[in-house]
């Protein structure tokens, strides 16, 4: 089936066929037509299935030709490099329209974003809590709201965005069109599309979550100190091409990084800790081949696209079988090929075997030929955090130090330096009023200060 079938408007068809899009996957199939007549859906859609254009598709169909002036549409998602590729993938698909639109997330400056407000973009592509930022001034209005978008609902669930969500809600016309997007739906995601989806048409609800059918999916069993030895063989090899390699921890990312950048492989990082333009340096430099492998946490799991991605290498193993296929899922998009491979040590065995149990089967384990499984690492992955709390201190310290030089070299030059810390008069405290003596003091007439021995009995009141 063509996209044609759908009734879309010409200079939409325009820019899909541009864009080498031949025909719909199965997602858009069944969500477009339902969009297009104006109904709210609820969809779940695994990652990698297209569901992008799913949902822009039918909005922007719904939007052309439309008076212009005001946002009306919002599409809320849980991550910044996901909010900036949908933005991405609407400019595409726009690129023969009027359509506008704007990326609404933290870790960036606000001006941009104030101006899209001002200005009213047709679409908002936006990450809770930036917009509850903007929704504080008086310029964020969003009274013109035609469709709402929820886009990985669950991930959302995963880090904490509910109650946000909740108060997005508070913001926005109760009288719109709502599309629900979700990988999974555990029962405080159907809660919550019950609160705000009204006679929905419902895409593949019973539909296993499952990594999609061109994944190859294979396990290393590796001790965790022999990780990074046996994923430098991998790349020495030339078995890898281009990776993206999960790690559980952002220390661990950092640790990858500096020892593959040391081995001269063409690496880039992106975690939580990282600016937002590094994160989008990264992964811009990723796409383009710039570097070979990006290293991340869990973070980008579902904020990466990349066309013919090769691999997908889970360093450590992840804790939900949900995080497993979202992972894997950046390989093999749109019906294509790829492999994912998952190092497990002998303690990460059980997350390992609830992965299994949640696709269904065996996963396929790999012995790489000549590789020293007894080898001693060259050196530790992982340093104990009292090393690194150590290390930070010591850094601080150093900070403290040149700092307190350089306030010294300002004021000679000024004309008179400053009392060494330690010469410096320490600040008078108050007094504090005199202690009472711990010996009886004596009566002012001579007499002998009372004694437990000679105290009068004390005599209790009587109630009034």
């Amino acid at each position: 089936m063509p996209f044609s079938t759908f009734g879309l408007h010409p200079d939409l068809l325009r820019g899909i066929k541009e864009l080498g899009f031949t025909r719909p996957t199965p997602i858009q199939n069944d969500a477009m037509p339902p969009a297009i007549a104006g109904r709210d859906v609820l969809a779940a859609a695994a990652t990698g299935s297209g569901k992008t254009a799913a949902f822009l598709l039918p909005i922007m169909h719904r939007l052309i030709g439309k008076k212009r002036g005001t946002t009306r549409a919002l599409i809320l998602t849980p991550t910044r490099e996901l909010a900036a590729q949908i933005d991405e993938h609407l400019r595409d698909l726009a690129v023969h329209t009027p359509l506008s639109g704007a990326a609404i997330y933290g870790g960036v400056g606000m001006g941009p974003q104030e101006h899209a407000f001002r200005s009213g973009v047709d679409v908002l592509v936006a990450t809770p809590g930036r917009l509850l930022d903007h929704f504080k001034q008086p310029y964020a209005k969003l009274d013109g709201l035609e469709i709402l978008v929820l886009d990985e609902a669950d991930r959302m669930l995963d880090m904490g965005f509910l109650p946000d969500i909740r108060r997005v809600l508070r913001h926005l016309p109760t009288k719109r069109q709502t599309l629900f997007f979700s990988a999974t739906l555990p029962a405080p995601i159907v809660e919550l599309s019950q609160e705000m989806l009204k006679k929905p048409a419902m895409i593949s609800i019973e539909r296993k979550a499952e990594p999609a059918i061109g994944i190859a999916q294979s396990v290393f069993p590796v001790g965790d100190d022999l990780k990074l030895a046996l994923l430098d063989t991998l790349l020495t090899r030339g078995e890898i091409r281009s990776a993206i390699v999960f790690t559980r921890t952002k220390h661990r990312a950092n640790r990858v990084y500096e020892q593959l950048e040391g081995r001269r492989v063409g690496v880039a990082r992106i975690h939580g800790n990282r600016s937002q333009v590094q994160r989008t340096d990264a992964l811009a430099g990723f796409k383009s081949g710039k570097y070979r492998i990006l290293v991340a946490t869990d973070i980008a799991a579902r904020g990466i696209d990349v066309e013919a991605l090769s691999h997908v290498v889970n360093f450590d193993v992840p804790h939900l079988p949900d995080d497993y296929i979202h992972r894997v899922g950046r390989t093999a998009r749109a019906e294509m090929t790829g492999d994912a491979i998952t190092f497990v040590s002998p303690e990460e065995e059980a997350d390992l075997r609830a992965i299994e149990r949640a696709i269904g089967k065996r996963l396929p384990r790999v012995t790489v030929p000549d590789f020293d499984y007894a080898q001693k690492p060259a050196q530790k992955l992982e340093i104990p955090i009292q090393e690194r709390i150590a290390a930070i201190r010591a850094r601080k310290a150093e900070d403290r130090a040149r700092a307190a030089a350089k306030a010294v070299r300002r004021a000679a030059a000024q004309g008179g330096a400053p009392a060494p810390p330690s010469a410096r008069p320490a600040p008078q405290r108050p007094s504090a009023p005199p202690r009472p003596s711990a010996q009886p003091q004596r009566p002012r007439d001579g007499s002998a200060a009372p004694t437990a021995a000679n105290r009068p009995p004390h005599r209790r009141r009587r109630g009034r």
